[in-house]
């Protein structure tokens, strides 16, 4: 995966000939954490097709989000901004807000290739609004198949298509997949498309519960939960004090099964790309909206994280590393070559403008996002970068917590609304999280700690100046 990047200009090679717009295949997880990929150390993982990608293209190593849960991290990878700025700083629960979502008015990146002439599809959860106006066709999509909503079911789901929703029979990533598939299958080539693939898996079901009311992820396949059923798993933290073993052990064996759906299907979309002889001229990205925490500090889910403690299932909000960092990987055999990996951080608000340059496409000068173009570091080049990154999150549903975090390479300091809540970790010796030093006298830490802070107020300070712009 270290191997030199081999970047091929075929444009320059070809007299005469203007290189095509590259096609934009664009598939999202949901709740996947980058520890599930086995390309990325897991043992236990069944994810050759995603592994795939990661060996055939570029492996983003440091890939993080900027709010560890749903809708506003999927509102930062349309816009390039930040949640706060849109008014969407938890996931959208459609009973107590009906009303909120993403405001069409704001530029995102599918309504530009739209503009260009790209075809557009978006299939699969949307969760970004659920009232019509604020629906994938008024973002930058010519059509629409999926959920509007966050929550649903791994099988048997109601699928929304032309205005028109229908309960659709098998497992919902396969149903996903095969819709991509049909899309793929029946391009002409006269125009390059783009086709946003947001899986629902591995998020846990939302209908089905085990007898004693606990969240699972089944009914899933037969080829995706035979090899779990009976796995004896290894968790990640299984010696957290007063962990739930057994229940943390039964979660892990489901929500593997569940990144086997996601990885099932993901070869689905590579093979019919391979075989309609696309795949040289297609651009492949697999990422997910947000990490996750299996037994990872006495934890289960995500930034609106539960105890999975025998003595404790309540609330745990949190801006751990393991709720923020995601899988990310990009493959465009076109132009560039295998085997790269990037090392600098990358946030999910860079996909806007990165997106743009590979599809050369114009980025408007009026308008404002936050993220930079990672392009040039898919391309080794040395480019000015971040060494340090900022990250919100305003529960409103599960607790009522805002958090703000400032995170470099050495240390990360999380703000807290509530009192005594705050934290700091050095990340050099600590990169596990387990040791809080907020409160530590020693004076190298409490210069860190105003350091930190003076960096966080200051991107505080330049959002809330440019919020409305």
């Amino acid at each position: 995966m270290k191997r030199r990047l081999r970047l091929v200009l075929l444009g320059a090679a070809i007299a005469g000939t203007a290189v095509p717009r590259p096609n934009i295949v664009f598939l999202y997880a949901d709740d996947q954490a980058a520890w599930t990929i086995g390309a990325l150390g897991n043992a236990q993982a069944r994810t050759p097709n995603i592994d795939r990608l990661y060996s055939e293209g570029a492996a983003l190593a440091n890939a993080f989000t900027t709010t560890p849960v749903c809708s506003p991290s999927r509102a930062g990878l349309m816009t390039g901004r930040y949640g706060s700025e849109l008014g969407i700083t938890d996931y959208l629960n459609p009973g107590a807000e009906p009303d909120n979502g993403l405001d069409p008015a704001v530029p995102t990146w599918p309504k530009i290739l739209q503009a260009a002439g790209y075809e557009t599809l978006f299939i699969g959860k949307w969760h970004l609004g659920v009232r019509d106006k604020y629906l994938p066709t008024r973002n930058g999509y010519d059509r629409f198949y999926g959920f509007r909503n966050g929550a649903g079911i791994s099988k048997d789901p109601t699928v929304e298509s032309a205005g028109e929703s229908k309960v659709v029979r098998g497992y919902t990533p396969d149903i996903l997949t095969d819709e991509a598939v049909r899309f793929i299958r029946a391009r002409d080539g006269k125009r390059p498309f783009l086709v946003n693939v947001h899986y629902w898996a591995p998020h846990a079901n939302t209908a089905n519960r085990t007898p004693d009311g606990d969240r699972t992820w089944l009914p899933l396949s037969a080829a995706d939960w035979r090899p779990f059923r009976a796995l004896d798993p290894i968790l990640p933290q299984g010696d957290y004090p007063k962990l739930d073993v057994a229940r943390a052990k039964r979660m892990m064996r489901e929500y593997l099964a569940a990144v086997a759906s996601v990885d099932r299907n993901v070869g689905r979309i590579l093979d019919a790309l391979d075989e309609t002889g696309l795949a040289e001229d297609t651009i492949v990205v697999f990422s997910s909206d947000h990490g996750y925490n299996l037994s990872h500090h006495g934890l289960w889910h995500k930034g609106n994280g539960r105890w999975l403690l025998t003595d404790n299932r309540g609330p745990r909000a949190n801006m751990y590393d393991h709720s923020l960092r995601v899988p990310a990987a990009v493959r465009w055999p076109r132009r560039l070559g295998a085997g790269l990996t990037v090392d600098a951080v990358v946030l999910n608000i860079d996909w806007f403008p990165t997106l743009l340059a590979m599809a050369d496409a114009a980025l408007p000068e009026d308008i404002l996002i936050r993220g930079k173009n990672f392009l040039p570091l898919l391309e080794q080049k040395r480019i000015p970068w971040r060494t340090a990154f900022y990250a919100e999150y305003d529960q409103k549903h599960v607790e009522k917590a805002d958090q703000r975090m400032w995170r470099t390479r050495q240390w990360k300091l999380v703000r807290d609304s509530r009192e005594g809540m705050d934290e700091l970790y050095h990340l050099s010796s600590d990169p596990g999280e387990r040791r809080n030093l907020i409160d530590d006298p020693r004076p190298q830490v409490r210069k860190a700690v105003e350091r930190l802070d003076r960096a966080l107020r200051r991107r505080m300070n330049e959002i809330e100046r440019t919020r409305r712009l």
